[in-house]
């Protein structure tokens, strides 16, 4: 199971990499990529799925050992967030989603809307 990077070409060779169980959890977070990250462009960068706006990545996400990571590199959205993302399990720019649950669909689909309203904003 990929760790960070991974050698795939594409973001379906990434998913059919995984374990059942993950795939569905990082099929999740694509899936909200692609609904709302409109006039974003997908591509493997960095081993993970990112999604870049003017060839800047903004948004991605990758399967870690213990958990599923979701990287939000706009510091302005993370800022305006600060409240929602204060219970998280944060790094410094990545939210962690652990266990069964998988990721908070509603918390993430709310991050890639506010990302979308301002594409290119301040990335970290």
């Amino acid at each position: 199971m990929p760790v960070v990077k991974s050698a795939a070409f594409d973001v379906d060779t990434y998913l059919a990499e995984l374990p059942a169980d993950r795939r569905t959890h990082a099929t999740v977070l694509r899936d909200l990529c692609r609904t709302e990250l409109t006039g974003y462009t997908e591509v493997m960068a960095y081993g993970m799925p990112n999604y870049q706006y003017g060839g800047t990545s903004e948004i991605a996400f990758a399967v870690q050992r213990n958990y599923l990571s979701f990287y939000l590199m706009r510091d302005d959205v993370r800022e305006a967030f600060a409240s929602r993302l204060a219970d998280q399990d944060m790094g410094k720019g990545c939210l962690r989603f652990r266990g069964p649950a998988g990721p908070d669909v509603e918390l993430v689909r709310d991050l890639l809307r506010a990302v979308a309203r301002d594409p290119g904003g301040r990335v970290c």
